[in-house]
């Protein structure tokens, strides 16, 4: 097989960044799009690109014969049903985080894959990101030294709406997610405890739905080493994403990503371009690596980069989170762990 011949599923904002970029890349061909609420303008989108199919049925798409992967970009909780289904019939998947809001639901899904032999990469684009991998690089070569701390800033620019709010799932588990995996990806280890405090700080919204608009985490790695997480949903001054990894040797920092570099010294201050507006602008390079790496991967063999186990234990760090805030103590992953639990080997390769 010298290219793979593609399905997306849900195509909403991120499933039409996905659509684009697979398009851009010679071993990859998109040939089919369901989305529920496909209609004339979403055919139309689809004629511009050369997509011969357009279906609100997804079940058309999984069971297509000349489908290899399916990229589900759709709403959460359809992801695990349609994992379950495209593993069934043999299709390697890429699947958008989190994988579910339920860890059993979860781990359900990965022993699928298991069983089917297919690839499953999870959405955590964040790892793709040029600055972050840098600072796990000068990790993982030693040139800090023994982590110490970890730390992530991670804030939005402004909150989502109230129809967003109400299906998120929580800050933990939407927007956070992304900084519990790039904790564990910068820090090489686990973590073994949480500890979260929570507040409503930029709208009354979110306590309407027992979540938090404001959030601070703490954690201890197995490793020993301690990280701290603050995450906001609005920065007045823009999307506000910075990691540092601080050893006995030194630190590595990256900071966030500007349209220039530019700084503006008067007598009256010193002045530069606010922080890159959102995630889109942020990650874009990240978004067309992530879906390189998943196509490399379905055409050589190899493992993909981002596996369900990442998927599942960022999820047992946002539960544990949640626990934290509700409950006023530090939970033990350990603590989350289900009798007679499934994960073993669930891996998705």
């Amino acid at each position: 097989m010298d290219k793979i011949r593609i399905g997306v599923i849900g195509v909403g904002r991120i499933g039409k960044i996905h659509v684009d970029n697979l398009r851009k890349l010679q071993r990859a061909e998109v040939v089919a799009i369901s989305d529920l609420y496909a209609n004339a303008e979403l055919v139309e989108w689809a004629q511009e690109r050369d997509i011969p199919i357009v279906t609100a049925d997804s079940n058309a798409i999984i069971h297509h014969p000349d489908i290899d992967a399916i990229f589900i970009c759709s709403s959460t909780d359809s992801h695990v049903p349609l994992i379950e289904s495209a593993a069934r019939s043999g299709k390697h998947i890429f699947c958008e985080k989190p994988i579910s809001m339920d860890i059993r639901q979860t781990e359900e899904a990965l022993e699928e894959v298991r069983r089917a032999g297919v690839k499953l990469q999870v959405g955590f684009n964040r790892r793709f990101d040029h600055n972050f991998r840098r600072v796990r690089e000068h990790v993982e070569s030693g040139a800090i030294g023994d982590v110490h701390l970890i730390k992530i800033t991670s804030r939005d620019p402004s909150p989502p709406p109230e129809s967003y709010i109400a299906v998120s799932g929580g800050i933990f588990m939407d927007m956070m997610i992304h900084d519990f995996d790039m904790a564990r990806y910068l820090s090489g280890s686990e973590v073994e405890e949480v500890f979260a405090y929570g507040g409503v700080l930029v709208d009354p919204v979110f306590a309407k739905y027992e979540d938090v608009d404001t959030a601070v985490v703490t954690l201890r790695f197995a490793n020993g080493a301690l990280g701290v997480i603050d995450c906001s949903r609005q920065a007045a001054y823009g999307y506000d994403q910075r990691v540092e990894a601080f050893g006995n040797l030194g630190a590595a920092s990256a900071d966030n990503d500007h349209a220039n570099t530019v700084a503006l010294s008067t007598s009256e201050g010193v002045h530069g371009d606010k922080p890159l507006h959102f995630f889109l602008e942020r990650y874009n390079e990240a978004y067309v690596l992530e879906t390189q790496q998943f196509v490399d991967s379905v055409l050589s063999g190899n493992s993909v980069p981002v596996n369900g186990e990442d998927g599942w234990q960022a999820e047992r760090i946002a539960r544990a989170a949640k626990l934290s805030l509700r409950e006023r103590r530090i939970v033990k992953l350990s603590e989350l762990d289900i009798a007679g639990s499934i994960h073993a080997g669930c891996e998705g390769r």
